[in-house]
């Protein structure tokens, strides 16, 4: 199944699901969790099913039988073993009439409603996994068996089967996605867009080690970091060992899910333990190799004495207010960030804007962070890429193992206008556009073979090793002319072909659409770095000394000490000039004065036409 149809399939189990839920009497919050439990359950079935066949497949023989399965088989490859009473086909085919069937849970009593079914169900998975225990939602009986029934169906789609579980899991972020757009908590500790937990992922480049994220949410820097290490062709759960703290311990649960369908495991802890303010949960503290966080941005009213005997504060504490609370946390969570770091950790994380260059107390912790040596590069945001808010942020990254080059040096980038619109209210960095920042930091730190790859990367797609400029203008042109074919076309097609036609001219449309798409982020990269060597570009990039001190004598380089300490990366790179687009100004102006007296003119009709339905239907009395 190729990319469209994943997508087509993610978007109509949504619609589905989420049609259901309108026409119940349930808000979002109630049906959240136990529709994600249900795809968590799908998943681990359909993960149950392939590790069967292989245990199967080399099964010995008894009495002319193969052996039947046993949990500690599963156990052994990384899987959930399901008794059959948890398995989804067997929820699936159950009778409409439960009470007839006479069903027992657990507990050896009778079970009347599908209900209870699938609590049971739930309980006996949580039986084969520590991780899990309490984790699983178990208010299914909130669910009318009609719609508890039907959504069992929506998701037992055949299409799963053909596209393994891999994708099953992916359809589970899709649906988690989906929710934090109706339900995520306002402080942002909900859901982080995937494409920044990406970058984050991908700057730090995670091989093995402890990970720590201490505001954990959902769960999406360990799962994209388990991608990130099965992608290099190691073991995620073997490499890596996963630690979180969250406070919210909703999140939490969805955080163990999560990781669970995607086959990780790890510690997580939350409710008050799990205040990272006022608890190191799992005492790490200069112990990891891997720090990543979204933490909540502007927490104001943590208790200054708590939090000071609570450590992990090795630029000192922020400055605390008459009431004896720290006014703003934002500096809180990034000393914590650098504190957990063993001598050779990263941090990535993500944070408000306004912290860049915050002053008071903030700019002197800040102050003492960049004479570490240890701030590595610093990216900044634009609007919209969060779901609930439409505020900028930047990405931070600490590196203690350094090359010893660029010990003093910082990389700044300026991506605010650099952004995929999704929709109007939401962009986001699409593939391509991860891998061309991440390109930056690899010439940044020498690594131009990843660079190349890359670029051969770009060719392969395109299938050319043509000039990108050149490819970009041909595929333009190629489109241009199949819009108008396709419009023609259907135009002159019979009425009972034109929507299959359509069909077909759209996906032939979309196909090329994706490759310019392609060629235009390929030929972004090349016309700024060429193959493969780091130099500033305005606008855009620049690198930074530290200090005066190590800046030297060097008139044409900038240290942050000169910038007062700031790490905002406008700040360094400056402003692009801006690009003639190549449109008359006058003449674009009396283009759009004419549309905008056409609207006029087509609203004065509209209010004509409505005056007129009211006066016939009010009667002449109106005025």
């Amino acid at each position: 199944m190729d990319n469209r149809s994943i997508k087509k399939l993610e978007a109509d189990l949504w619609e589905s699901a989420d049609l259901l839920r309108a026409g119940s009497k349930l808000t979002s919050n109630q049906y959240c969790m136990p529709v994600l439990g249900l795809l968590f359950l799908r998943y681990a079935y359909s993960r149950f099913k392939l590790v069967e066949a292989k245990i199967l497949k080399d099964r010995p023989m008894r009495n002319g039988r193969k052996m039947p399965v046993e949990a500690k088989d599963f156990s052994a490859k990384s899987a959930l073993f399901l008794p059959r009473e948890a398995q989804y086909d067997y929820l699936v085919n159950l009778p409409e009439n439960i009470a007839s069937a006479d069903l027992k849970n657990i507990a050896e009593q009778a079970m009347n409603s599908l209900g209870e079914v699938v609590n049971n169900a739930m309980e006996l998975v949580e039986q084969q996994s520590e991780q899990l225990a309490g984790v699983l939602p178990k208010s299914y009986t909130d669910f009318s068996d009609e719609l508890l029934g039907e959504l069992l169906r929506i998701f037992n789609n055949n299409a799963l089967d053909e596209v393994g579980g891999d994708v099953i899991g992916r359809i589970y972020e899709y649906f988690l996605n989906k929710f934090a757009k109706n339900i995520a908590s306002d402080d942002g500790v909900f859901f982080t867009p995937k494409s920044l937990v990406k970058m984050i992922v991908n700057i730090l480049e995670p091989t093995s080690g402890v990970l720590l994220d201490p505001a954990c949410g959902s769960g999406g820097m360990f799962v994209q970091t388990g991608d990130f290490v099965n992608e290099a062709g190691l073991q995620a759960n073997s490499s890596m060992t996963f630690y979180g703290q969250e406070k919210v311990e909703y999140n939490a649960q969805l955080c163990l899910m999560n990781m669970a369908v995607h086959g990780l495991t790890g510690v997580i802890k939350s409710g008050d333990e799990a205040n990272t303010f006022y608890h190191d949960a799992h005492n790490l503290e200069g112990c990891c190799d891997y720090v990543m966080a979204n933490p909540p941005f502007n927490v104001d009213k943590v208790k200054a004495e708590s939090t000071f005997s609570a450590g992990r504060l090795p630029f000192g504490c922020p400055k605390e207010n008459k009431n004896k609370e720290i006014g703003n946390a934002n500096y809180l969570w990034i000393s914590y960030f650098y504190a957990y770091l063993n001598e050779k950790g990263r941090a990535g994380f993500v944070m408000a804007s306004s912290a860049t260059d915050s002053q008071g107390s903030d700019k002197d912790i800040r102050e003492k962070l960049v004479k570490t040596g240890h701030v590595d590069v610093m990216i900044s945001v634009g609007n919209n890429f969060f779901y609930t808010k439409s505020l900028p942020c930047s990405l931070w990254f600490f590196d203690k193992g350094k090359k010893e080059e660029l010990k003093n040096k910082v990389l700044f980038i300026d991506a605010r206008n650099y952004y995929t619109e999704v929709d109007r209210t939401l962009n986001e960095w699409s593939e391509w556009q991860l891998k061309n920042l991440n390109a930056i930091v690899w010439l940044y730190r020498g690594e131009s073979e990843k660079y190349t790859a890359l670029l051969h990367e770009y060719r392969n797609a395109l299938g050319s090793d043509k000039l990108f400029d050149e490819q970009v203008h041909d595929l333009t042109e190629r489109l241009k002319k199949l819009r108008a074919e396709a419009k023609t076309a259907v135009e002159e097609a019979d009425k009972r072909e034109k929507k299959k036609l359509q069909t077909e001219y759209d996906d032939r449309i979309s196909e090329l659409t994706e490759r310019l798409i392609i060629a235009k982020e390929a030929n972004w990269l090349y016309e700024k770095f060429g193959e493969g060597e780091y130099h500033d570009i305005l606008g855009l990039c620049k690198v930074a000394y530290t200090t005066d001190d190590v800046k030297c004598d060097d008139k044409d380089e900038i240290s942050i000490e000169e910038k007062g300490w700031s790490l905002t990366p406008g700040a360094y790179v400056g402003v692009a000039p801006v690009e003639d687009d190549g449109v008359d100004f006058e003449e674009r102006m009396a283009e759009i004065h004419r549309e905008l007296l056409a609207l006029q003119a087509e609203s004065n009709d509209l209010m004509n036409a409505i005056s007129r339905n009211m006066k016939e239907m009010l009667g002449d009395g109106i005025e």
